[in-house]
């Protein structure tokens, strides 16, 4: 059963609601930037093990490959501004519990490793509820550029936050910077909770086990007949293992090969460079987007990314490292928000938190966990340099795929996106049938 979804006309700038839905998002992408370089630091502090390190991270992708079903369909299912709060809240306990175990002198590596694992089996719901809220929050016609605003403050996060943690690293213990992302967690549910308008369409269903196994299936179905969506989504995947191989072991490969150690100002820098390529591919997706199409923007950059991957792992400079990483960045990045985009265009607003989850859990909980698992596991063997360099290598598959595709030809949605704004119709509507194709206009309320 529907309910009544207002859009506002007003700029995504003046927009009261998009500003605390932006926000949200800023001050929990900050605490996650801290986390994402404290935790395998803490571990490898702990352990000096790079099989330990990479470990972190792939715990911090598995559970998108265990409940990202799951969570996909109750984000569809229930109110997702109350899920996204509930999701929120209970991290500000789970990543809190690290600092307060530090201090009182019981952290273990388990708690630590315990920990990357729960906040994002947390996360996965909050995803979930968040990709399908979106665009009803904004409409469709403006989710390019709310993920290029979106994205492009995460970008100067990601560029800032590694920088300025790596930094504070030579000073203070990994566990006390986890108290940042503690506290952005409850900053982000106490904004998301102010946002006055609805972020679903679709009135709460209940229903058993079996109804949500139906609907996990309805989902699946979506992702696999619609032949942009599935093509994307193995693309993200393959793209995915690379990034998540070289991620597992960017610590140990920073102090072992770069040999810039694993705090400073060296260290952060390297780490965070990847987000000035973050920063220039949100700014410029939304306008490439509209130009070329979602899709083709992902073909063109994808060949872009492989290279740029490959040859970071090649170097053994630091200064040539953090300038290829800058490449890598845009090319990856770009990939990233037009495949999003694109999904959340296409996809009927009832299936938006389960095709989106779905295709997350590929990309995220496949990808990257196998990525990361890979690194772990060869590095033994290899060593860190010729692991990541094997591994980079998926992102040449993920370009093969690409263009052996029915893609190569140009995808029906952006052809008719480009021609409805060639010839001055509204853009505005419903989220896309399967086949792209508007379904009515969206009620405004300035």
């Amino acid at each position: 059963m529907s309910t009544a979804s207002v859009v506002s006309t007003l700029p995504l700038r003046a927009d009261r609601d998009f500003r605390r839905y932006w926000w949200a998002r800023v001050v929990s992408v900050t605490g996650t930037v801290v986390t994402t370089v404290a935790l395998p630091v803490l571990v490898y502090r702990l352990t000096g093990s790079p099989g330990l390190t990479a470990l972190t991270t792939t715990l911090e992708a598995l559970p998108y490959l265990l409940v990202g079903l799951v969570a996909g369909a109750v984000a569809d299912r229930v109110d997702r501004r109350r899920l996204m709060v509930a999701a929120d809240l209970v991290n500000v306990v789970v990543v809190g519990s690290v600092p307060l175990a530090w201090f009182l002198g019981h952290l273990t590596v388990p708690h630590v490793l315990v920990t990357a694992f729960l906040v994002q089996t947390v996360f996965t719901f909050y995803d979930g509820a968040n990709f399908g809220a979106l665009p009803v929050l904004v409409g469709t016609a403006r989710v390019a550029d709310a993920n290029a605003a979106v994205w492009s403050v995460g970008g100067v996060v990601d560029l800032v936050g590694p920088a300025a943690a790596g930094a504070v690293l030579a000073v203070l213990h990994p566990a006390e910077l986890l108290v940042v992302d503690a506290a952005s967690y409850a900053v982000s549910a106490v904004l998301v909770a102010r946002i006055g308008r609805p972020l679903s369409r679709t009135r709460e269903r209940r229903g058993g086990r079996a109804a949500v196994v139906g609907e996990v299936r309805e989902g699946l179905g979506f992702l696999w007949r619609h032949t942009g969506v599935r093509t994307l989504t193995f693309m993200g995947t393959l793209q995915s293992a690379a990034g998540g191989g070289f991620m597992a072991l960017f610590v140990p490969w920073s102090d072992r090969v770069l040999g810039i150690g694993t705090s400073g100002w060296r260290f952060g820098l390297v780490y965070s460079v990847w987000g000035i390529g973050g920063v220039a591919a949100a700014t410029a997706s939304a306008r490439l987007q509209r130009r070329l199409g979602a899709t083709r923007v992902c073909l063109l950059a994808m060949p872009l990314s492989a290279a740029a991957g490959i040859a970071a792992t090649l170097t053994r400079s630091w200064v040539v490292a953090a300038l290829v990483l800058v490449a890598w960045g845009v090319a990856y990045q770009l990939v990233l928000v037009a495949s999003i985009t694109y999904r959340q265009t296409v996809t009927p607003e009832h299936l938006l938190s389960r095709v989106n989850t779905t295709a997350r859990m590929l990309a995220w909980g496949v990808g990257w966990s196998l990525g990361a698992v890979a690194a772990g596991a060869l590095a033994g063997g290899l060593g860190v340099q010729r692991t990541m360099l094997v591994l980079a290598c998926a992102s040449v598959l993920a370009a093969l795929l690409g263009w052996l595709s029915p893609l190569r030809s140009g995808d029906p949605h952006d052809r008719a996106e480009r021609a409805g704004r060639a010839d001055g119709s509204p853009d505005d509507h419903l989220v896309g049938a399967p086949d792209g194709s508007p379904r009515g206009a969206e009620s405004m309320d300035a």
